[in-house]
């Protein structure tokens, strides 16, 4: 198998409401993949499904058999309030299974190198609730990468954060990029971060379209996705989404946007 990951025909349900339907999907090695939707397409429920902790009940999903997979949650979901340090916090990701309640000086070590890999060493005494949103984001990042993983899977990476730590939170994420790591994130900034990365996926509880920002983000995949009119212009040689009502919202840089925040998630984690 090529693919780290391939969906065949997978249908994911909560209940008795399906919320993946029928997605056929390939991760290959070193791929970056954005996925977008609007609020309960079914997007952490595809990275869910991706990580194994969602079963899917009809079609499969295949696995490379060496793959090794990170995840770093919303962090709105998090107890910022937890009394854990940001070493203490990295080292909870330490493989399941040891003996020993306390980590290992190798585990501590390895804990370390990924600190200062993501520009954190100095914190690693700091309680988690006393970083800034970056660092934050960082910290999980960090803990994801302790396993050493092929894949990383990260849901709304920048939810809730302002232009410049969006910017230095997507500045890591590139780097761990360049460096081979196969990257799959769940986004609603459709005009700040999905029109910069390699590869789509629009999704509705089904595949909508797959593809090229410039191949995917236009007025009918979009009013597919969404289920609403919106007007694609290009700008620069970018695609830039613009809403067709005059409910614009102005992002932090007084740009028109379209307001795509997501307020909830598909299923409680």
């Amino acid at each position: 198998m090529d693919d780290l990951v391939r969906f065949e025909r997978v249908t994911c349900r909560y209940g008795r409401d399906p919320v993946l339907v029928n997605v056929d999907l390939e991760i290959g090695a070193g791929e970056f993949v954005g996925v977008v939707g609007p609020s309960g397409s079914g997007k952490s429920t595809l990275l869910k499904a991706i990580a194994g902790s969602v079963e899917p009940i009809a079609g499969r999903i295949r696995r490379a058999s060496d793959l090794s997979i990170g995840y770093v949650p919303q962090v709105e979901t998090v107890n910022w309030y937890f009394p854990v340090t940001v070493r203490e916090a990295v080292l909870m990701a330490r493989i399941d299974g040891r003996r020993l309640p306390w980590p290992s000086r190798q585990e501590v070590v390895e804990a370390q190198e990924v600190l200062e890999r993501l520009g954190l060493e100095g914190l690693a005494d700091r309680h988690i609730r006393e970083l800034s949103g970056g660092q934050q984001q960082r910290v999980f990042i960090a803990r994801a990468m302790l396993g050493r993983p092929r894949l990383l899977l990260l849901d709304e990476p920048t939810s809730g954060v302002d232009v410049r730590t969006r910017h230095d939170v997507m500045h890591v994420i590139h780097d761990l990029h360049h460096e081979g790591l196969a990257i799959v994130l769940t986004t609603h900034d459709l005009n700040g971060i999905a029109s910069h990365l390699p590869r789509l996926v629009c999704l509705n509880r089904e595949v909508i379209a797959t593809g090229s920002p410039r191949q995917v983000i236009t007025s009918e995949v979009l009013e597919k996705t969404y289920g609403a009119p919106l007007e694609v212009l290009s700008h620069g040689g970018m695609p830039v989404v613009l809403e067709q009502y005059p409910e614009l919202l102005d992002d932090q840089e007084g740009a028109k946007v379209l307001p795509l925040r997501e307020d909830h998630h598909e299923h409680p984690a």
